[in-house]
C-alpha cells in the first residue's frame, strides 16, 4: 500500500468528519461524552485548509487519517490528529507528525505543541514514545492557557490532560 500525506481539500470536509466520528469510537467505555463528541465543524476545517493546517494521509487514495494545527507562538500546535480505525498501527499518526514537524521547521518555528489525555494509553504515552515531553503546568505560555481556556469552554475536563511539546 502506497501512503500519501498532502493537504486537504474542501472536497474532503465530509468524509474528514466521518473519520473524526469513527476515529471517537475508540473513547468508548473510556470517556463516553467524548466518543459521542460532534465532529470539528466544517468552518473550522475549510479555515484550516485555507490556512495550510489540515493535511491528510491517504493509503492507496483512501481517507486513513487527518491532522489539523496552526501556528502558535513559537510552535506549530496540533488541535487533532485521528486514525481511521480500519488503519491503525501503521505508523500513520506518526508520520503525520512528523510532515508536521518538517513543516514547522521550514517556518522556522521550533518545536511542536499539543495538549492531550494524560492517562489514556493512545494519549500521552503515545506522543511520548514519538518524542513528546510534557509541559508542566505552571510554566504554560499565555498561549498555552488560552487553549487551556478554550478546552474547559468546550467541556474538557483539563484536571485529566496535559500539554506537551517536540523540538523539530
Amino acid at each position: 500500500m502506497t501512503l500519501a500525506i498532502r493537504p486537504a481539500f474542501e472536497s474532503e470536509i465530509d468524509a474528514i468528519q466521518d473519520l473524526e466520528r469513527a476515529s471517537s469510537r475508540r473513547f468508548l467505555g473510556v470517556m463516553d461524552a467524548l466518543a459521542g463528541d460532534a465532529p470539528t465543524s466544517a468552518s473550522v476545517l475549510a479555515d484550516r485548509i485555507a490556512t495550510d493546517g489540515l493535511l491528510t494521509a491517504t493509503l492507496d487514495e483512501e481517507l486513513a487519517a487527518f491532522v489539523m494545527f496552526r501556528p502558535l507562538e513559537d510552535s506549530l500546535y496540533i488541535e487533532q490528529i485521528d486514525v481511521a480505525p480500519a488503519f491503525e498501527g501503521r505508523r500513520i499518526g506518526a508520520a503525520l507528525i512528523d510532515a508536521v514537524a518538517e513543516r514547522a521547521a521550514i517556518t522556522g518555528r521550533a518545536r511542536l505543541t499539543l495538549s492531550t489525555f494524560r492517562e489514556v494509553p493512545w494519549n500521552a504515552p503515545y506522543y511520548r514514545r514519538l518524542g513528546f515531553v510534557d509541559i508542566a503546568d505552571e510554566t504554560l505560555s499565555p498561549a498555552l492557557q488560552a487553549v487551556r481556556r478554550e478546552h474547559v469552554a468546550r467541556g474538557l475536563d483539563e484536571r485529566a490532560r496535559l500539554f506537551m511539546q517536540r523540538s523539530v
